[in-house]
């Protein structure tokens, strides 16, 4: 069994890098086989091309590598910050350029495009770890909470992914130690708990 983890945050000593870090050392602990990415470490370009909307077809090996790797894995963890009620555009970008035709949903050769997708990501399990500054009643009452509505509907449901999970760790800009340790802790025992059913 694999899984793919992907890190969308500029700076190393971040939350959302010791999200990461847990995530890969658990994963490792289970016999999980990891694809795991930096996505900022690695400098992907996040720009989808006129060539690649044009065609389907990607030129750029990170795009292939990854999308490769999204296909193989039954787990896909996508760990970022809420940044205007979206991923950072870094990872924007990866859902542009290998979340896409003809990796995770196709439409019908003699359509045009404008139905219904052919959603080709069925079976797999997404799981979000997002971090905030952002008190929960502000975000679910006044913001509507963007990034649920992205991952869920967006995505996973658009592609045909039904097991999903999502965690906001919030506030972190006012986190203790120990309360960004209690949520590394209880991260891990998600992870476990999610394997441990399937």
């Amino acid at each position: 069994m694999k899984a793919c983890v992907i890190l969308a945050h500029p700076y190393p000593l971040s939350l959302n890098h010791a999200i990461f870090q847990r995530v890969n050392a658990v994963l490792k602990q289970l016999g999980i086989a990891c694809y795991s990415h930096d996505l900022y470490a690695e400098k992907f370009d996040p720009v989808l091309t006129g060539q690649e909307l044009g065609s389907d077809i990607s030129a750029d090996p990170l795009v292939k590598k990854y999308a490769a790797e999204l296909l193989e894995s039954k787990y896909l963890f996508f760990i970022h910050p809420n940044w205007w009620g979206q991923p950072p555009a870094i990872l924007k970008g990866y859902i542009d350029r290998v979340i896409r035709p003809p990796y995770a949903y196709d439409f019908p050769a003699d359509g045009s495009g404008g139905g219904l997708p052919q959603a080709k990501l069925g079976g797999k399990y997404c799981i979000v770890f997002n971090t905030s500054n952002t008190e929960e009643g502000r975000e679910n009452e006044y913001f509507g909470d963007p990034l649920e509505l992205i991952w869920k509907q967006c995505v996973c449901g658009f592609c045909g992914i039904t097991d999903y999970y999502r965690r906001m760790f919030r506030i972190v800009a006012d986190s203790s130690e120990q309360e960004r340790e209690n949520w590394l802790q209880e991260l891990e025992m998600t992870i476990r708990n999610i394997v441990s059913a399937q």
